[in-house]
């Protein structure tokens, strides 16, 4: 009974850990995607234009980095933004349940009352949670806010900005690799076999459908490879 017991409490505990850290794994997944085929076409469309090794692996590195502090900079105000909306949110309430705590305390009796609690006792409930953390009560009932879901802008950027950096070493490090004339057809099967990967973790992760979400990313960025490799080619300079 007591081994039956932990083994709930673990698959509880488990839970949790998946569930606090979903948002990021998608953040990361999207950004090693982005990473993958935003240098891998600025390759490819180098590639297709000065076929220099030199020129190639600047290009990457140029792309690698300024992808990476892009990613960084617009997630952080982003997700800064929301802070900033959090922020104010959890401000008003404050005040309110400073200035009209029993308002406040039927608001949240009707949130549970309308969730199927018994409105007596969903007012007892109301009353005791808010004895022990009035604002915390509310910011997670009425606002949505809690210390899972919470607006983090340094974390954002700075995932956003190495989740993107890895994906952009992958189609990098195969031009690195490859040799003369090659260096397009390497790049784009390894970045097609990444994509793909990453097409069936962000669908797994999402519990979406693997085979059409593989297909889906793997189609796209071949056709965004494409394009600017036969833009490299037509026009004769870097893109």
């Amino acid at each position: 009974m007591k081994s039956e017991i932990e083994g709930k409490k673990a698959v509880v505990a488990a839970e949790q850990h998946v569930v606090e850290r979903l948002n990021w794994l998608r953040a990361a997944v999207l950004g090693a995607n982005d990473g993958i085929l935003s240098t891998a076409s600025l390759i490819a469309g180098v590639a297709a234009a000065d076929s220099s090794p030199k020129a190639i692996v600047i290009a990457g590195i140029a792309g690698l980095v300024a992808g990476a502090l892009s990613m960084a900079a617009g997630e952080y105000v982003s997700v800064s933004s929301q802070a900033d909306a959090e922020s104010a949110d959890l401000a008003r309430e404050r005040k309110e349940l400073v200035e009209q705590p029993e308002f406040e305390l039927q608001e949240l009796a009707d949130i549970y009352a309308k969730r199927g609690v018994e409105p007596a006792l969903a007012r007892l409930v109301a009353k005791q949670l808010m004895a022990h953390d009035a604002l915390g009560t509310h910011a997670r009932e009425e606002l949505g806010i809690s210390e899972v879901t919470i607006a983090r802008p340094i974390t954002a950027a700075l995932a956003s900005a190495a989740s993107f950096a890895v994906g952009a070493s992958v189609p990098l490090l195969a031009a690195i690799a490859a040799s003369g004339g090659r260096v397009t057809l390497i790049v784009t099967v390894a970045s097609l076999i990444c994509l793909a990967a990453l097409g069936v973790v962000g669908a797994r992760i999402g519990g979406a459908n693997v085979w059409r979400a593989t297909v889906r990313v793997t189609f796209w960025g071949a056709l965004a490879m494409a394009l600017t490799a036969a833009i490299g080619h037509l026009s004769g300079y870097a893109v």
